[in-house]
């Protein structure tokens, strides 16, 4: 327990001087949670995503992973969004990565790191489906800070290609899913306006329309079974 006295320690003063300075807040915070925007971000120790947009606990709704991608498959992020857009009701969902993310560097080399090249390789296919525009540019940092912002754009898509998000615009709820980068030398976002609110914002092939009910009608017979002496 000795190696984490100085995060006790520090919980404690954090602690302390927010009921100081507002002596309701915990007891409020604990009744309920409604952010207005879920945040899918990197999981960079260094991108603090509630004290770099000036929230407070409770306004955001957090998932994170390393580089920041929305895989279909994934249930753990699908949850998220899920529980996100159904039960809190966000009216935002952010997907923020940063410049030199050390996740899309090793998706851009070719050597093994292990277990995570598996996942990487979502990172490989923007990589793929960019590699013209990328292949152009000479400067290995401006073509991997290129790279993040276009993970960032694919990730925006891929969530609007969710069933949950599609079901929400299909109810016409208000929901908008963002795209931005974080520069960790300056501590400023970059908007990278890529924004879709709608489902026409989407191209044809991954809109979705509600699916039809079957209708069953089973004919059940009941068939009473003598167990009387089993």
């Amino acid at each position: 327990m000795k190696e984490l006295e100085r995060l006790y320690k520090n919980n404690l003063e954090w602690a302390t001087r927010i009921n100081a300075e507002t002596p309701n807040f915990f007891a409020d915070l604990s009744k309920q949670q409604s952010p207005d925007y879920l945040w899918i971000g990197c999981s960079d120790s260094r991108v603090v995503s509630e004290q770099l947009v000036g929230l407070q606990p409770g306004e955001l709704f957090v998932h994170r992973n390393i580089a920041n991608v929305v895989v279909h498959t994934d249930l753990n992020c699908l949850a998220v969004i899920q529980y996100a857009v159904e039960v809190l009701k966000v009216k935002h969902i952010i997907v923020c990565g940063h410049y030199g993310c050390g996740g899309v560097l090793a998706s851009m080399q070719t050597v093994e790191h292990g277990l995570i090249d598996n996942w990487l390789c979502h990172i490989k296919n923007v990589h793929l489906k960019y590699q013209e525009e990328l292949d152009a540019l000479t400067d290995e940092t401006v073509r991997l800070n290129r790279l993040c912002e276009l993970n960032v754009i694919e990730q925006v898509k891929n969530i609007c290609h969710t069933t949950m998000v599609q079901r929400a615009w299909r109810n016409s709820k208000a929901l908008s899913v963002h795209g931005c980068i974080y520069t960790l030398e300056t501590g400023l976002l970059k908007d990278l306006g890529v924004r879709y609110s709608h489902m026409h914002d989407l191209n044809s092939i991954f809109q979705l329309k509600e699916a039809k009910k079957a209708v069953y009608e089973p004919n059940l017979k009941v068939m009473e079974t003598d167990y009387e002496g089993r």
